[in-house]
């Protein structure tokens, strides 16, 4: 009995792995959309969305299956919770590619201001990046790799504040302001996908160690 139950563990976070993958994706698209002004692959990650909320609901589903059938020792049942979390974490960064790709179709028409897209660029790739050691860290069970999560959302955080000061420059063009106003939410969905990564890493900690806490409170500040 207790082998089976191990293997169906084991199945659940194969999932929320993929699951991850999907995140990866989507991520790198709605950044490459932006980048070119590219409607169409806009649509695309909005329409792939799908794919990541069905991930989502099956390992719900698949725990909720486990938790009606077994009961789990407290090894086991720290992965329970600690998947659950990650999971609704995962969902949600693939909410802020849909919110990225749509404020993306929103400006496609927008001659943009090239400084700042090559910011979302980097803060695209360090937001890649962290979604990596996230699910590398739990997947290892890696402790010090999860904690290093802390530093590179500082990177993030640092260049919000850039891409924020930037818009505020862009002068009193009527249609630059609005372009950069609609990049401030761009800059904040990616800044808070690295927050979400922080928070994956929080649960590889408490998966690790039995005990929860937040890395530090400044990796949730505004959000």
């Amino acid at each position: 009995m207790r082998i089976t139950f191990q293997e169906e563990l084991e199945q659940v976070e194969a999932s929320l792995q993929e699951e991850g993958d999907f995140v990866l994706r989507a991520l790198r698209a709605a950044v490459n959309a932006l980048e070119q002004a590219d409607a169409e692959l806009a649509d695309e990650v909005i329409a792939f969305d799908d794919e990541i909320d069905g991930r989502y609901f099956s390992i719900q589903e698949g725990i909720q299956s486990l938790l009606a059938r077994q009961t789990p020792v407290a090894v086991d049942l720290r992965l329970v919770l600690a998947m659950l979390h990650a999971n609704l974490h995962l969902e949600r960064m693939g909410d802020y590619c849909v919110t990225i790709a749509k404020l993306t179709r929103l400006v496609s028409d927008v001659d943009p201001d090239e400084g700042l897209v090559q910011a979302f660029e980097e803060m695209g790739q360090r937001a890649e990046e962290m979604i990596r050691v996230a699910l590398d860290s739990f997947q290892r069970r890696d402790l010090e790799a999860a904690s290093s999560l802390v530093d590179l959302d500082e990177l993030i955080d640092r260049a919000n504040r850039r891409a924020v000061e930037r818009v505020l420059d862009l002068g009193g063009d009527v249609s630059k302001r609005e372009w950069g106003l609609r990049m401030i939410l761009v800059s904040r969905c990616l800044e808070r996908i690295g927050d979400h990564a922080v928070d994956i890493g929080e649960q590889t900690a408490f998966l690790i160690t039995g005990e929860f806490r937040e890395f530090t409170d400044a990796s949730h500040q505004g959000g």
